[in-house]
């Protein structure tokens, strides 16, 4: 019988692969996923076989991955921060009633809110949520619906996919929603190429986050009515010491 393991690369780099992960992808004949994650992991895999497709091919990716699995091989389907966070873990398992001889196992990865957090400092110290921007899979009056709710109940809020070239308004739109309920002096960061080369980060404020120029591979951090900047870093209280 063969195996599939649904594996979280983390942010990209060799330093932030879990030991499961690495694991895991050691004992892979293939590694498979979107073509960036592949030619991430390709320097510290040269020896092995590689699967890569590109963005929106992800069902013919999971079913690709089950097949070789079925047929006796060990497959790593590889995806960025964690699987079940907006990753394959989701598709390769409602799949895999297709699919009775593939034995699959999802192996945790550090997802870009965490990550991403840990560079500003620490904006999700409470109670937060995470909300992606991409309307490819949900409708935009859900996501609209979402970001009402969560500033309402004054979480920090970590936002994905924030913009892109087909949708460049997404992240302005998104801060005028918040705007309805946060104030303009709203602590806020982003975080591009998060543990890669060109990584970058700001801190700023909601105002003026909505006229930020970002892309698909930055995170973006809301604050909390409570959160607050210390030493230069974001700070969402835990109430520890109140």
């Amino acid at each position: 019988m063969g195996k599939l393991f649904v594996v979280g690369i983390g942010p990209g780099g060799e330093e932030d692969l879990t030991a499961r992960a690495r694991l895991a992808m050691d004992q892979s004949e293939i590694l498979c996923g979107y073509k960036v994650y592949v030619e991430l992991m390709r320097p510290l895999y040269p020896e092995k076989e590689f699967y890569a497709s590109p963005m929106l091919g992800e069902m013919e990716r999971c079913r690709w991955a089950l097949e070789q699995a079925q047929n006796g091989r060990t497959v790593a389907m590889m995806c960025s921060g964690d699987p079940g966070v907006y990753g394959m873990a989701g598709p390769v398992l409602e799949l895999s009633e297709e699919y009775p001889g593939a034995d699959i196992e999802i192996v945790a990865g550090v997802t870009a809110a965490l990550s991403g957090a840990a560079v500003l400092g620490a904006p999700l110290m409470n109670d937060f949520c995470a909300i992606s921007l991409s309307d490819l899979l949900t409708p935009w009056e859900d996501i609209e619906n979402r970001l009402r709710c969560a500033a309402r109940g004054d979480f920090s809020i970590c936002l994905y996919n924030p913009c892109s070239r087909k949708r460049p308004e997404h992240l302005r739109r998104a801060c005028d929603i918040l705007l309805e309920d946060l104030s303009a002096e709203t602590v806020c960061g982003w975080v591009r190429n998060i543990g890669r080369d060109g990584q970058e980060s700001r801190i700023l404020t909601l105002g003026q986050l909505r006229d930020e120029k970002l892309d698909m591979f930055t995170t973006v951090f809301i604050g909390a009515s409570s959160t607050r900047m210390a030493g230069g870093r974001m700070v969402t209280p835990r109430g520890y010491r109140t």
